[in-house]
């Protein structure tokens, strides 16, 4: 029902339109999914069930969350550093709402101009003095990123020490895939999963590369729990350590 009323609604209601009132719309149709089965942690929204999306992933119709999003706040809070300076890459609507309404100085930034964010930083430049940010978010971007070691530099650079890099990205078993002379999107699509991706990490190999710069690595395999709608999914925290 919701992707068939979303496709709809995108045909016969003006983009700029849905935009403006994705949140009322959102609202009204939840109300068909209303129930006791799930919960979204972040809108507090009680589901009979969550939305099946296209790659399988498990959407909250009342505030558009994704798992992943959904299990990034909730680490976040069970972790208490939502707190000091906190950069954010590429936010996703609910979680940039989120934020802004937090006592912390929330710095969200997307490059490309496709999320809704207040900066536009280049991750590999990014203009602030070293040791600035208590935490940074950084999920699903580096895939994206040519020099990514110059980006994985940058992070470390402005991090504060005992800071941390919440990090997550497709992953693959084995090595890390890329191939610089693949540049047509259609072909990038066909080897790294997604037209404006350019490589494919396994969890090994972005370890060793976050190793190189400095980080202390934790890495965190969740497991799906079917209340909050959380699928399988491994995050990265890196950390600052900086020995006396």
């Amino acid at each position: 029902m919701y992707n068939s009323l979303k496709r709809i609604a995108k045909f016969i209601i003006p983009k700029s339109i849905l935009k403006k009132n994705e949140s009322l719309f959102r609202r009204l149709i939840s109300i068909k999914y209303s129930g006791s089965n799930h919960l979204c942690n972040i809108c507090s929204k009680r589901l009979n069930q969550f939305v099946t999306i296209y790659d399988e992933d498990l959407l909250c119709p009342n505030c558009g969350s994704r798992s992943r999003t959904r299990r990034l706040y909730d680490t976040l809070k069970n972790n208490n550093v939502l707190h000091g300076n906190l950069l954010h890459f590429s936010p996703n609507k609910i979680l940039y709402s989120k934020f802004k309404n937090l006592d912390i100085e929330y710095f969200s930034t997307d490059f490309e101009d496709e999320f809704t964010a207040d900066y536009r930083y280049d991750i590999t430049a990014i203009p602030k003095e070293d040791n600035f940010f208590d935490v940074i978010i950084c999920y699903h971007v580096l895939e994206h990123i040519e020099d990514d070691t110059k980006a994985i530099s940058e992070l470390y650079r402005v991090l504060k020490p005992s800071g941390s890099c919440y990090i997550q990205t497709p992953f693959k078993d084995g090595e890390i895939y890329e191939d610089r002379s693949i540049r047509n999107p259609a072909d990038r699509e066909k080897a790294f999963g997604q037209k404006d991706h350019v490589r494919v990490y396994s969890i090994k190999g972005l370890e060793r590369r976050l190793d190189k710069v400095g980080f202390s690595i934790e890495i965190n395999n969740y497991k799906s729990n079917a209340y909050f709608g959380y699928k399988e999914e491994t995050v990265i925290i890196a950390k600052k350590i900086i020995s006396e």
